[in-house]
């Protein structure tokens, strides 16, 4: 049984790395759930053991913020103020640096991916209005999205599994996030300003009248009150976690629930921008990742690795190895082989900060990099991996030393 699971769970692992499996239409959602029914049908673990695996209170945030999110993006928000911020009088790297705080502050809250969607398409229109080049904008709207979703328990996925596994306090965490959060923001700015080389215009650009036209983007109308209720919400949430000591999951699902009773937005609507598979992804790995520890095959690893003096409890290899597994099988699944052994004081805010760093290396180290990148290619703008490496790879070992060395004189 030992090794079926194994196989299973490499199987699924190697569809986290691939992005599928060959010969079948399988997506790395596909593909963990196909592992969890497997699991079940063999009866390496029970349907009750499967559920009991998978640890609600994560699924519950997360779903309750992808609400908020929904009612943000139906409300117009994301189309507003992006607009706003392409209408500032502002030189090109002025423009740059709102833009990265803006995208920041809203990852923090509102998720990166969900921001990166809505934003993209209309940052690309923005650009072409003022004639600029829309490359490094959009290279700094994935950079920023990512680096600003690290400053809180709530800005992307894996950052909600830390925190509610872990139990991080909100506010604490926040503190010791923020130093590296804003100085990993700032080399974002100074690394595509110095890319960009003062060459702000685009040679050659296409009006916006003679763009391709983009078979996804919906004009969405401002809605004043119901951005207002979307962010009253968010806002209260916010002080709450910050003073109350009541569990985030439940106050996050009581202001979802608040959004979903709306006379304008039909439930419809609203669910339908929830992100059912990476919902089910979640809950899938959950379940796949359980069996195996059952099996105690990790925790002999651990104890082999330690034998060789690898201790990946300890913050430097476990800094390495949340960096390469980031970066081979995605921050989700990489977090979720690792929390089992974040023992030390710091191993949460180390987790959450470098599984979050390391996705601007390349574009399929994080879903808001695919984001963009579809966004622009929607709309004749290619941006090729080399194009973004340029940007990444610097942007990620540059943060990624500055938090380093932060972790190093914080703990």
């Amino acid at each position: 049984m030992t090794t079926t699971i194994l196989i299973i769970f490499l199987t699924v692992y190697l569809g986290m790395v691939l992005g599928g499996l060959p010969f079948l239409q399988l997506d790395r959602t596909g593909v963990a759930l196909l592992g969890a029914i497997a699991l079940i049908s063999i009866n390496a673990l029970s349907l009750e053991e499967a559920v009991a695996a998978i640890h609600l209170p994560t699924v519950i945030l997360l779903f309750s913020f992808m609400v908020i999110s929904a009612q943000m993006r139906l409300g117009g928000f994301y189309d507003w103020i992006t607009l706003k911020l392409g209408t500032l009088s502002l030189s090109p790297p002025g423009l740059l640096a709102v833009l990265i705080a803006v995208i920041a502050a809203l990852s923090a809250v509102f998720s990166n991916d969900i921001v990166c969607l809505a934003v993209a398409p209309v940052l690309i229109d923005a650009c072409k209005q003022r004639k600029l080049a829309p490359v490094p904008f959009l290279l700094a709207l994935a950079c920023a999205a990512n680096i600003g979703s690290a400053a809180t328990l709530i800005g992307n996925p894996q950052n909600i599994l830390i925190g509610q596994t872990l139990r991080l306090p909100f506010h604490g965490y926040f503190l010791d996030a923020a130093i590296p959060v804003v100085l990993g923001l700032l080399i974002t700015w100074w690394v595509i300003v110095w890319k960009t080389g003062g060459q702000w215009q685009e040679e050659g650009s296409i009006p916006l009248d003679g763009t391709a036209p983009d078979p996804q983007r919906e004009e969405v109308p401002f809605n004043a009150w119901q951005t207002t209720k979307g962010l009253i919400i968010a806002v209260v949430l916010l002080v709450a976690f910050l003073v109350t000591p009541w569990p985030t999951e439940h106050m996050a699902l009581i202001g979802a629930g608040i959004l979903l009773m709306s006379r304008q937005f039909h439930s419809r609507n609203m669910l339908g921008l929830i992100d059912w598979e990476l919902l089910v992804l979640f809950m899938s790995l959950f379940v796949v990742n359980h069996a195996l520890q059952r099996t105690g095959v990790t925790a002999d690893a651990i104890h082999y690795l330690a034998s060789l003096g690898l201790h990946l409890d300890q913050p430097a290899p476990l800094f390495a190895a949340t960096f390469l597994l980031s970066n081979i099988v995605s921050n989700v699944p990489a977090v979720m082989l690792l929390l089992p052994i974040a023992h030390h004081e710091m191993s949460g805010l180390l987790l959450a900060l470098i599984s979050t760093l390391s996705g601007n290396l390349l574009i399929v180290g994080s879903i808001a990099n695919i984001i963009v990148v579809d966004a622009a290619a929607r709309r004749g703008i290619a941006i090729d991996w080399k194009a973004h490496a340029r940007v990444g790879v610097l942007v990620t070992l540059l943060s990624l030393a500055v938090s380093g060395a932060y972790l190093a004189i914080r703990f």
